[in-house]
């Protein structure tokens, strides 16, 4: 993290610390249920494009087992 950076984020601890327990508790909830639809998003996407893939030929239905087996080949 750059100096200015941390600057930035030691401001935004700052500020949240002035806010009612109330509000901050309400801030994390808030940024907790956006982390957990970015990651949701990602994960989407991730589906997406391992189907595309598949359709494509590009990838293969199998087994933790059978991956191992045609490693070993």
């Amino acid at each position: 993290m750059s100096s200015s950076a941390a600057a930035s984020f030691q401001q935004a601890l700052e500020m949240v610390e002035e806010l009612p327990e109330e509000q901050q508790h309400d801030l994390v909830e808030i940024v907790r249920s956006r982390q957990r639809e970015r990651r949701r998003e990602a994960l989407a996407a991730s589906i997406e494009q391992a189907r595309r893939e598949l359709a494509q030929g590009e990838a293969r239905r199998g087994t933790v087992a059978e991956l191992m087996a045609e490693i070993a080949e």
